[in-house]
């Protein structure tokens, strides 16, 4: 009973970790943790609402605005580089060719390798996700989502 009372205390704070921009939402991502000079990954969850996609992050048209994750500051970490996931091609009711998209839920990786003069401790990586968001129908104006990455340097 202890344990059940516990969990539903903490649900909204669960839930004020996450970031939704109305079409899509990112979970919290993975701490990162490592020594001097280690590299690190990060999971990111992100999930598009049903019914709606996100251009991949190498869409198939010059006018499409892709999911791009950019860091706008590392702290004690370096690099950064992204790894996406896999694209599927759809065919849509507006576009002419199958579109690189993706839908429903998929992790971004961050990796990064921590600094060699970095300080012991606690820190935090921001960065903004953008993408442009798209129905069966028709695509949105592009949005974007803050991202924050906690490590500790040990």
């Amino acid at each position: 009973m202890l344990t059940l009372l516990a969990a539903w205390l903490c649900l909204p704070s669960l839930f004020a970790q996450i970031q939704n921009s109305g079409y899509l939402s990112v979970g919290e991502p993975q701490k990162a943790a490592g020594k001097r000079n280690a590299t690190v990954q990060v999971k990111i969850p992100v999930v598009v609402k049903e019914g709606y996609h996100v251009n991949s992050n190498k869409p198939n048209e010059e006018y499409l605005i892709p999911l791009k994750l950019t860091w706008t500051s590392l702290g004690a970490l370096e690099g950064g580089a992204v790894t996406y996931p896999k694209p599927a091609l759809e065919k849509y009711e507006f576009s002419e060719q199958a579109l690189s998209v993706y839908a429903g839920a998929f992790d971004l990786v961050a990796n990064f390798k921590v600094a060699a003069n970095a300080a012991a401790g606690p820190g935090a990586a921001a960065g903004k996700l953008r993408y442009q968001a798209c129905s069966h129908k028709a695509c949105y104006p592009p949005k974007t989502v803050d991202i924050t990455v906690s490590y500790q340097v040990q």
